[in-house]
């Protein structure tokens, strides 16, 4: 097995995905992603609660379980989808490498949970009834609020994990960049 190049045999151009392999990308946007995922689920689980029955009939602890059941719902949703993304699709190097198919496998697969889910809690079981102001989805009947959430928010998150991840990469290949100018050129 190869052991990640060195920064010093690495040409100029490669220096981005050897500084994010080094320096753990990959738990780093994981933990922005579910950082991100677990904040705005809670926000968008409390607006989305007059879409609901619960919010006109259930007491102040129900609303209050059913929003922190729901955005623990979401995470774990979340945390399913991207570890089975990563295991079928990612490799060692991503976020650098593969980001997008595990993205966007992800976000698919967390979409159609999601469908599945709401038809089965709303149609057969009856755990939760959409208001008259939840808007369907024709012929399916999935609420369009869960189902925006599950392309919004992750969306977002992987955005907002990404964007710090080449953040950090950028930053540090220019302090290596500074170090290999000043070891061949000397002070």
């Amino acid at each position: 097995m190869d052991a990640l190049p060195t920064v010093e045999d690495a040409p100029p151009r490669r220096l981005a995905g050897i500084a994010t392999a080094r320096n753990g990308a990959w738990l780093s946007m994981l933990r922005r992603y579910l950082l991100f995922i677990a904040v705005a689920s809670l926000v968008w689980e409390v607006a989305q609660l007059p879409l609901y029955t619960i919010w006109t009939e259930g007491t102040v602890g129900e609303i209050a379980f059913a929003v922190l059941h729901c955005t623990g719902g979401d995470l774990l949703i979340a945390g399913a989808s991207i570890l089975g993304a990563l295991l079928l699709f990612g490799n060692g190097r991503w976020p650098v490498e593969r980001y997008g198919v595990v993205a966007t496998v992800s976000i698919v697969t967390a979409v159609a949970f999601t469908i599945h889910s709401e038809w089965r809690n709303v149609e057969v079981l009856g755990s939760w009834t959409y208001s008259e102001w939840m808007p369907t989805l024709p012929v399916i009947g999935t609420g369009v609020s869960p189902l925006a959430q599950w392309i919004v928010i992750p969306m977002a998150a992987f955005w907002w994990g990404l964007r710090a991840i080449t953040s950090e990469s950028r930053s540090m290949n220019r302090r290596v960049l500074a170090e290999r100018s000043f070891e061949k050129d000397g002070p």
